[in-house]
């Protein structure tokens, strides 16, 4: 049996989520998947959208996935891998190389992230729809306004 573990914020579950699962479950018999907690992201200056409880139970209810477990730190990949008789740890690429000590207890394999979609982007794209960051535009928009009309008088 091979057990295949990643780890992952998995905020605001979209399809790039979902075609790193299935490519994940493709590699083995068993998938252990690994949620970062609330607490860790904001350690690491993130803030999720969906709490980590609710992150959690759409992951386990993800098809493939036989075990979802709180990350709580870095250091406790290789306690993980331990535990779990992990035979392939998994990344996305944007991580290469970061994780090659672990290669001393597993094989060690980044993936392609799926392009074109990202939690942060559609984070992003939210972002505009906030009234506080609309007030933000509108105010920058007034200030570029009047430094035109102040150069335009100048010339």
């Amino acid at each position: 049996m091979t057990t295949v573990l990643t780890y992952g914020t998995f905020d605001l579950f979209h399809i790039g989520h979902l075609r790193l699962i299935e490519r994940l479950t493709a590699m083995g018999d068993r998938l252990v998947v690994g949620v970062s907690t609330d607490e860790f992201n904001a350690g690491k200056g993130k803030r999720s959208v969906v709490s980590y409880e609710d992150r959690a139970a759409i992951v386990a209810a993800i098809k493939g996935v036989d075990l979802v477990i709180p990350e709580r730190a870095w250091e406790q990949k290789r306690t993980d891998i331990i535990e779990q008789g992990v035979d392939v740890f998994v990344m996305g690429d944007d991580w290469k190389g970061k994780f090659d000590d672990l290669s001393d207890v597993c094989e060690v394999r980044y993936l392609p992230r799926t392009s074109g979609v990202s939690s942060t982007e559609i984070k992003d794209m939210l972002r505009t729809l906030d009234p506080t960051h609309i007030e933000e535009m509108q105010t920058a928009l007034g200030t570029l306004t009047r430094l035109l009309e102040h150069y335009r008088d100048l010339t």
